[in-house]
């Protein structure tokens, strides 16, 4: 038996086709959407952007954010 194979791209073509069919354009777009590799390297910016700053610094802040929020709302 030999079975035919179809290249990614008309593959990755008719997916999407079937997709769009059954779950609609957004709904298509939001499931997709999961699958992106994104860009950059994460680990470096997070170090970079919290470099000398404790887990108590972040949740101090974190805490403080809530009180003016909720400091906001009541009046």
């Amino acid at each position: 038996m030999t079975v035919q194979t179809r290249s990614l791209s008309e593959l990755t073509h008719d997916a999407i086709h079937l997709l769009v069919r059954e779950l609609g354009v957004v709904e298509t777009a939001r499931f997709l959407g999961q699958f992106g590799l994104g860009h950059g390297d994460y680990t470096k910016e997070r170090d970079a952007l919290f470099e000398g700053v404790s887990t108590e610094d972040l949740i101090e802040e974190a805490l403080n954010m809530r009180r003016s929020t909720d400091d906001a709302s009541d009046g």
